[in-house]
């Protein structure tokens, strides 16, 4: 597959089937990562793989920080809410998570350290579908929250940016039209 196939035909897949991948995909799609463009190569970003219990691990952590955000734990709503932070990782058999450890070298900006990571989270999304994978990036507040960072040992500037849900697709996902690229270009001569 040429990388503007890849990129055209590249789709988030929810639904994952419960099949081990092997060691050797998951290393080749976070060396994917390592191939974003990053200012002064500062190499911001961090990888976690997550596969059987390491997902029940992440689900706690969710369950903590989803409790600390109601009001009232034991109504119905709470219970489900809580019910789903704790499933939530065990949706695909493997998760990886990326996280940004921005430098504090005097020239680097902030934004570009974030940028590079998610230039990486594409790349590895790219990889993901190259060979036959399905992913979806997901994040939502959660994600941004310091008791992730704090699990996963990042700083007090490290945050993670993307759990990608990896697995074999479980669907097809359908095709999207895009808007064509020259209705959202402007040429300046």
């Amino acid at each position: 597959m040429n990388i503007h196939e890849a990129i055209k035909t590249r789709r988030s897949v929810p639904l994952l089937e419960d099949k081990k991948v092997p060691t050797e995909l998951i290393e080749q799609i976070i060396e994917a990562g390592t191939y974003a463009p990053n200012h002064f190569r500062t190499e911001p970003w961090r990888f976690f793989v997550l596969s059987g219990e390491g997902r029940t691990k992440l689900g706690d952590v969710f369950v903590d920080i989803t409790k600390s955000e109601l009001e009232e734990l034991e109504s119905d709503a709470s219970q489900t809410k809580i019910e789903r932070s704790q499933n939530n990782p065990l949706r695909s058999p493997v998760i990886i998570a990326v996280g940004v450890e921005p430098s504090d070298r005097n020239r680097v900006i902030l934004k570009e350290e974030f940028a590079a990571v998610n230039a990486g989270v594409q790349n590895m999304l790219l990889t993901a579908h190259a060979l036959g994978l399905g992913a979806i990036w997901r994040t939502g507040s959660i994600c941004y929250n310091k008791k992730v960072a704090e699990f996963f040992g990042l700083s007090q500037q490290g945050e993670i940016v993307a759990f990608i849900y990896l697995g074999y697709p479980d669907i097809e996902p359908a095709p999207r039209n895009r808007t064509d690229a020259k209705e959202l270009t402007t040429w300046i001569g």
